[in-house]
C-alpha cells in the first residue's frame, strides 16, 4: 500500500481540475443538505423532486462560475493561507446570490420568501464549512501519508534467515525498531513450507527466481542474519542472490555487552567481508585465559595499533589489575585512552607515549609499574616501505624487540608474548626477516635462561599469524576507501593469495598462546585457505552494491618489493607439533646460540645507526640464510652470497 502511495509522486501539486471537481462535489451536496435540512425542519416545501433538480442544476452552475472568477481551484492545497478563505467566502456569496436572482427569475417554486432567505444563508454556511472542512482534511491525509512515506522509507522491510532460537529472537529485538520492519521469515527448502512463527509467515527459497518472486511478494529491502555463522554458510547462495538483486545483506549483532553495569547497545548493520571469511572462526575457551590474567598488571606495546588495541580491549574484561599502554603514535593513543574511559570506566589503565627504540623510556615504563605480563606488538610492519627503509625496520623490529625483551629480564616479568607473522617464514623481504631475527633473538635468551647462561625468570612466547582483516593500512580498509571513490580497486597480481585472520581472532590467538606456552616456543595458526585477494576485491565491490566492470573496474599494477605471490603455510604436520588446541601449533625451527645473536643485534644495530645499508642486509641474509629477496633491490646480494 506504502508503495502504491509513493507512485502518486505526492512531491507533485494536484491537478486543478481535480480540486475544481472535488469543490463543485462539495458545494453541490451542501446545497442538498441546506434543501433537505429546510424541508424536513422548517416547513414541507412543495414540489420537492423539481425544486431539488432546479435547486441542485443551479447551485452547479453557479458554483461553477464563482469558482472560476475566483480561481479558487487554483491555490496549493499544502501552502493555503486564510487569503484562500476570503476567496471561498466571497465565491460562496456570489453563488447564494446568483441562486437568489435564479429562483426569483424561475416563478412560481413552491419556496416563500422567508423560507427562501432562510435556505440560502443555511445553503451559505454549509457550504463554506464545507468546502474549508474538506481542505483542512485534504492537509491533514496529505501530512499523514507523507509521514507514513517518510517513515516507511527510514524502515527497511527484512526478512529474517533461519527459524532457530536466536533468528525468532530477533522479532522481539525489532519490534519497536524506527529503522526495521519484519516481513517474515526465510528458509532454504519446502520443509517449513506453510508455517508460521509469530505472526509472521515462514517463506523458502531453492533458486534466485524463488527469491526473486518472494522479494516482489513481501516487497522486501533485505534479508537480515541473526549469526556470523549463518552468513558464512550462505555466502555462495543465497548472498550471492541477495547481491545480484540489489538486497541488502545484514547481520544482527552478538548479546549486548554489558560493561560497568551499562548495556553497550549495538546496531544491526550490513555485512562485511570480514564477516565471511572462508573458514570456522577461531573458537577458544576464554575461562582459563581470563584467569592466568587476571589482578596482573599487563603491559602492551604498540598499545594503540589495530592488534594492540584489541588486545587492551579484551584485557579490559579479564578483570586486570593494572593496564600500562606504550606507543609513540600520539592521536591513536588519545583515541583508544578514550575509548576505554567510556567503556570501562572501572579499569585501571595508564597510557604511555614512548619508542621502543628508547631504552630509557621503556626503563621508566618497566621500572614504575613492573608488569608481570608483557604484549610486545610495536613493530614496522609494511613490506614496501621497509623495502625503502631497512635501517629503519632494523631499528623497530629487531633492537626494539631486543630492548623490550632486555626490559623483562632485568625487571622479573613472568611472560613476554612477541607479535611475529607468517613473513617471517622463509623471507622475501627485509620486514619479514627483521620479524624472523626479533624471533631468534627471543628464544635464543629464553634457551639461555634455561641453560643458566642468563639470570632471569622470564618465559618468551612468539605467535605468528597472517594478514589482520580490517587492520591499519591492510588490504580491506584501501579496498573500502577506492570502492567509495569510485575505484579503480588495485591489485598487484591477478594470482596473488594470502591468508586471513579477524583482528578478534588474532589477539585471542595470542592469550591463548601465552596460556599454553612453557617457554620459548613459536606458535602458528591454522588458517584454513588462502584467499585470491583479486576475488576478495570482486566480493567487495559486490557487498558494495556495484557492479565490476561497469560502475567500478580492478586494475592490477604488478607485485611491489618485497612482495611475495603466495605466502608460506605456517601449520602443516612437517614444520610444526601439535598442542592441545587443534587449531594451534607449535612451530619447529632452527636454534640459535644467545651469544651469537647478541652480536648479531650489536652489529645490525651499529649498521642501522649508521645507515650502512649493503653491509646490513648482507648480514641479516648470512644470519637467516633462507632470506631471499624477491623484487627487490637486494636480489643482487643473493647473487653475490651465492658466488662466494
Amino acid at each position: 500500500m506504502i508503495r502504491l502511495l509513493e507512485k502518486l509522486h505526492l512531491d507533485q501539486y494536484f491537478s486543478a481540475k481535480l480540486i475544481l471537481i472535488i469543490d463543485l462535489v462539495v458545494s453541490t451536496v451542501a446545497s442538498a443538505c441546506a434543501l433537505i435540512f429546510i424541508h424536513l425542519l422548517v416547513s414541507p416545501i412543495t414540489h420537492i423532486p423539481h425544486i431539488l433538480s432546479l435547486w441542485l442544476g443551479g447551485a452547479l452552475l453557479f458554483s461553477l462560475i464563482w469558482f472560476y472568477v475566483f480561481k479558487t481551484y487554483q491555490s496549493v492545497i499544502r501552502h493555503s493561507t486564510l487569503r484562500e478563505i476570503g476567496k471561498f467566502t466571497l465565491a460562496v456569496i456570489g453563488k447564494e446570490l446568483s441562486l437568489l436572482v435564479g429562483i426569483w427569475a424561475w416563478q412560481p417554486t413552491g419556496i416563500e420568501d422567508v423560507h427562501l432567505i432562510a435556505l440560502l444563508i443555511f445553503d451559505g454556511i454549509i457550504s463554506l464549512c464545507a468546502l474549508i472542512l474538506v481542505r483542512v482534511m485534504m492537509l491533514v491525509v496529505y501530512d499523514l501519508i507523507k509521514k507514513r512515506i517518510k517513515s516507511h522509507k527510514r524502515r527497511q522491510r527484512l526478512l529474517i534467515y533461519g527459524t532457530g532460537d536466536k533468528s525468532v529472537a530477533q522479532i522481539t529485538r525489532l519490534q519497536n525498531s524506527t529503522h526495521y520492519i519484519i516481513a517474515g521469515f526465510l528458509t532454504y527448502g519446502p520443509r517449513m513450507k506453510n508455517h508460521t512463527i509469530s505472526n509472521h509467515k515462514v517463506y523458502y527459497f531453492e533458486s534466485q527466481d524463488n527469491l526473486a518472486y518472494i522479494k516482489e511478494l513481501c516487497d522486501i529491502d533485505g534479508v537480515l542474519f541473526s549469526t556470523d555463522g549463518e552468513a558464512k554458510t550462505e555466502q555462495e547462495r543465497l548472498i550471492k542472490y541477495c547481491l545480484e538483486m540489489d538486497l541488502k545483506v545484514l547481520i544482527a549483532p552478538p548479546i549486548d555487552e554489558v560493561v560497568g553495569g551499562k548495556i553497550m547497545k549495538q546496531t544491526i548493520r550490513e555485512i562485511k567481508i570480514e564477516d565471511l571469511l572462508g573458514r570456522p572462526e577461531i573458537k577458544i575457551s576464554m575461562h582459563e585465559i581470563i584467569e592466568n590474567f587476571r589482578d596482573k598488571t599487563i603491559m602492551v606495546t604498540g598499545a594503540a595499533g589495530s592488534i594492540g588495541s584489541e588486545l587492551c580491549r579484551q584485557l579490559a574484561t579479564f578483570g586486570i589489575k593494572h593496564l600500562v599502554m606504550f606507543d609513540n603514535a600520539e592521536t591513536p593513543m588519545h583515541n583508544i585512552r578514550l575509548e576505554l574511559e567510556e567503556r570501562f570506566p572501572e579499569l585501571s589503565f595508564t597510557p604511555i607515549i614512548g619508542d621502543v627504540r628508547q631504552r630509557a623510556r621503556l626503563d621508566f615504563a618497566f621500572r614504575t609499574y613492573r608488569p608481570q605480563i608483557v604484549f610486545h606488538s610495536a613493530a614496522y610492519k609494511h613490506v614496501p616501505l621497509m623495502e625503502e627503509n631497512p635501517c629503519e625496520g632494523v631499528y623497530v623490529n629487531v633492537t626494539g624487540s631486543r630492548n623490550v625483551a632486555d626490559k623483562c629480564i632485568e625487571y622479573d616479568v613472568e611472560k613476554m608474548v612477541m607479535i611475529s607473522t607468517d613473513k617471517a617464514v622463509n623471507p622475501t623481504n627485509i620486514m619479514g626477516c627483521t620479524k624472523r631475527l626479533a624471533e631468534i633473538y627471543v628464544q635464543s635468551l629464553g634457551l639461555a635462561i634455561e641453560k643458566g647462561e642468563v639470570k632471569g625468570k622470564t618465559k618468551f612466547v612468539t605467535t605468528r599469524f597472517g594478514n589482520v582483516l580490517g587492520s591499519n593500512g591492510s588490504v580491506i580498509p584501501r579496498f573500502r576507501e577506492q570502492i567509495a571513490k569510485g575505484g579503480p580497486v588495485t591489485v598487484t597480481h591477478p594470482d596473488i593469495t594470502r591468508f586471513f585472520m579477524t583482528i578478534p581472532e588474532a589477539c585471542r590467538l595470542v592469550m591463548e598462546a601465552a596460556t599454553l606456552s612453557t617457554g620459548n616456543q613459536i606458535f602458528v595458526f591454522d588458517m584454513g585457505e588462502s584467499v585470491k585477494i583479486a576475488d576478495l576485491a570482486k566480493r567487495m565491490i559486490k557487498l558494495a552494491g556495484l557492479t565490476l566492470g561497469e560502475d567500478i573496474d580492478i586494475e592490477y599494477t604488478g607485485l611491489r618489493p618485497g612482495e611475495k605471490l603466495y605466502e608460506e603455510v605456517l601449520s602443516n604436520t612437517e614444520n610444526t607439533m601439535p598442542t592441545t588446541h587443534e587449531r594451534i601449533r607449535i612451530a619447529k625451527i632452527r636454534e640459535y646460540d644467545y651469544a651469537d645473536a647478541v652480536k648479531v643485534a650489536d652489529d645490525l644495530e651499529e649498521y642501522a645507526n649508521r645507515v650502512i645499508i649493503p653491509d646490513m642486509v648482507r648480514l641479516m641474509k648470512q644470519t637467516v640464510p633462507e632470506f631471499i629477496s624477491k623484487n627487490s633491490q637486494f636480489e643482487a646480494l643473493d647473487v653475490e652470497l651465492r658466488n662466494k
